[in-house]
């Protein structure tokens, strides 16, 4: 599913969608969010958390690498990989703690953790379009299908 992001409002949208659907179609479910610097990877999960039901700051967890939110009825852990210097670190930043069959997981950079990450159930690609953004999403779980399909009839109905 491609989806045209021509303002920062659009991602905002988008991100309120995605945290709709995870919310009705996947109690657990890992997202990662790909991307070059500036393409959005941030704005798109703080879009989420907040459209999820966090009400404090989202900070970008550059530094600390994951940042855990308390959401009502499930927890949410938003990485950003991209300081990682070895995938292996994730061990030590406690991701085998991380429970993905309750658990809802933004990670942006997931390439850098290569072979220590859950399985993906969505993929979100952003990209650079002239002034404006683009993100394609695939998905690779029945839950992430769900959730795609429910994105569809959001975007298709506006």
């Amino acid at each position: 599913m491609n989806v045209a992001l021509p303002t920062p409002a659009d991602t905002d949208r988008l991100g309120r969608q995605l945290a709709q659907a995870l919310a009705v179609h996947a109690q657990g479910a890992v997202v990662t969010l790909a991307g070059e610097l500036g393409a959005g990877k941030t704005a798109l999960a703080r879009a989420t958390i907040q459209a999820l039901g966090h009400t404090g700051p989202v900070v970008s967890p550059s530094y600390t690498l994951i940042e855990p939110y308390d959401l009502p009825g499930r927890r949410l852990h938003h990485l950003d990989l991209y300081r990682l210097g070895d995938p292996e670190e994730l061990e030590f930043l406690g991701i085998r703690d991380i429970c993905i069959e309750a658990d809802l997981v933004l990670v942006e950079w997931a390439d850098r953790g290569a072979g220590f990450l859950p399985a993906p159930d969505i993929d979100i690609t952003l990209e650079y379009r002239g002034e404006g953004r683009s993100a394609h999403l695939q998905a690779h779980s029945a839950a992430g299908r769900r959730v795609v399909a429910t994105l569809y009839e959001f975007r298709s109905r506006t």
